[in-house]
């Protein structure tokens, strides 16, 4: 049985693979490991982000997309060749369909990029699809129906979201902040505040570990360690969940800021629908604490987080390509 489909997700710090009837069969960070030398790639996936700033002058351990698109062409085409290969394993005969997940608001010049790059590494075809359509799917929101249903889908790069009715996006805006964006905010605060320089990878655990979009009244802490930015030696300290909520408060705004931008723009009918039905939250960087409830306070509709948020969009991918012919113009082919 050659399995010919496969939907993608192809996040700026992580990469998602669903195959039908197989579910998601690869979650691994987007990052790729070069030798400087020949330009070979040496990892990909996890084995790469282990060597994130860990590595010598002849290695560079990067992530090839940049707020939800392609920065780097020539490592995204061999990651996706690497993930295409990884997902169907040895030896085929037949050149897979793919259908690659993006984010709503790329230009058609990123686009053709990810077409090109997913034929280059070894698609028969590549279909292109818009996160929010996919996020939605996945989150098993109905979206042929006609009334509205509103979809915010956080990831790393950036944070899209978009009112539905009919298969079809009514209001939708795109804004380039995400986890990434989170994480550089969170190293740049404990910059200023502590004096202490950490990596990018202690950022993201720190926000993992305790953060939160609002004040908690237990708060969390959790010890830190990093480099003292006066003696250049080592040091620990103590970070609490309201260091981490005081760091990302210009980011959260700009994604409060665009989820009204949205509302604004819906129709009045399709409004009313969203405030009965409530905003679903999906991507992985929507399971940060208390997202869901900073959101309905600041928009005053109701807001939840969608069951497994990281997998709703490869999810979605793989839904749509299975029914190709039903979601047909909400994909971009080539």
């Amino acid at each position: 049985m050659f399995q010919k489909k496969i939907g993608i997700d192809l996040g700026t710090t992580t990469v998602l693979v669903y195959v039908p009837k197989r579910g998601i069969i690869i979650h691994e960070p987007s990052v790729v490991a070069i030798s400087h030398a020949d330009k070979k790639v040496l990892a990909v996936g996890k084995e790469a982000k282990d060597m994130l700033g860990r590595t010598p002058e002849t290695i560079v351990a990067r992530r090839p997309l940049k707020d939800g698109v392609i920065a780097d062409y020539r490592t995204t085409e061999a990651m996706l060749r690497y993930f295409i290969n990884k997902a169907l394993g040895g030896v085929r005969l037949l050149r897979p369909e793919v259908m690659v997940a993006v984010p709503g608001g790329i230009t058609s010049v990123e686009r053709r990029a990810v077409i090109d790059a997913t034929l280059a590494a070894g698609a028969k075809a590549a279909y292109i699809i818009k996160e929010p359509i996919v996020a939605a799917i996945g989150a098993n929101i109905p979206i042929g129906s006609p009334s509205g249903h509103m979809i915010i889908d956080i990831g790393g790069g950036t944070s899209e979201m978009a009112v539905i009715s009919l298969g079809g996006i009514v209001a939708s805006e795109s804004v380039r902040i995400g986890g990434v964006k989170f994480d550089l905010a969170i190293s740049e605060y404990i910059r200023r505040k502590y004096g202490l320089a950490i990596g990018e990878r202690t950022a993201e655990d720190i926000k993992i570990q305790i953060g939160a979009a609002l004040y908690l009244p237990d708060k969390l802490s959790m010890e830190v360690k990093g480099r003292d930015m006066i003696t250049g030696l080592p040091k620990v300290i103590e970070v609490s969940s309201d260091d981490v909520t005081a760091a990302i408060q210009t980011e959260l705004e700009g994604i409060i800021a665009t989820v009204k931008e949205v509302l604004h723009k819906t129709p009045p009918e399709l409004s009313a629908d969203v405030m009965d039905k409530g905003i679903v939250l999906s991507g992985g960087s929507s399971q940060l604490r208390n997202l869901d409830a900073l959101i309905a306070e600041a928009t005053g509709v109701p807001t939840f987080v969608a069951e497994d948020p990281q997998q709703c969009v490869a999810k979605g991918t793989g839904i749509a390509l299975e029914n190709l012919e039903a979601y047909k113009r909400s994909i971009f082919t080539s």
